[in-house]
């Protein structure tokens, strides 16, 4: 792909995301897709870790990403309920081992995070975004009673390139280290 070959590197900014496991996927890809206005929804379900690494970590990130995949197991978390996002809805998640391979990639990157990506960080998969508040609580109301708690643990490590709105895939790393939990 010429965008992203040496010669011609890429202008949009990288998204690194916490990989779902298939069942978590599809479960949260269709609450999404029942939920988010159609109209803006671009995206499957996913966790985002950090929203804007510069288009000049090319080829920095990627083998970085790879070897933090290699060096962490793959971490457990769970579903822990509903999180308002004021116009919107997410599931919340909890992962102490995804965020200690979040930490460690943020130290590493420290001095080229932008503010969002230095600040604390709550694991949360969108699915719906945008609405009014009206319905933004009525669906957080109608999914209290529904949410099941869920266990599951993360696959890997994913890379995309920014194409507002879409987001083009760069790259997985799956998890097979012995590290965190």
């Amino acid at each position: 792909m010429a965008a992203t070959s040496p010669s011609h590197p890429p202008s949009a900014p990288f998204i690194v995301t916490g990989e779902l496991p298939v069942d978590i996927f599809s479960w949260s890809n269709s609450l999404r897709a029942e939920h988010f206005p159609p109209e803006r929804n671009h995206l499957k379900a996913h966790v985002t870790l950090f929203h804007s690494f510069a288009p000049s970590l090319r080829e920095e990130l990627p083998r970085f990403l790879a070897k933090m995949a290699g060096e962490f197991a793959a971490p457990q978390a769970e579903v822990t309920g509903v999180m308002d996002l004021g116009q919107g809805t997410a599931i919340a998640l909890r992962s102490p081992g995804l965020m200690a391979v979040r930490e460690r990639i943020a130290e590493h990157f420290w001095d080229m995070l932008t503010r969002q990506d230095q600040g604390g960080k709550k694991l949360h998969i969108t699915i719906q975004n945008k609405v009014t508040r009206a319905e933004a609580l009525a669906l957080q109301q109608q999914l209290h009673a529904l949410l099941p708690l869920r266990r599951f643990a993360f696959t890997g490590l994913g890379l995309h390139l920014y194409r507002n709105p879409h987001w083009d895939a760069v790259g997985t790393w799956k998890f097979r280290g012995k590290e965190g939990a």
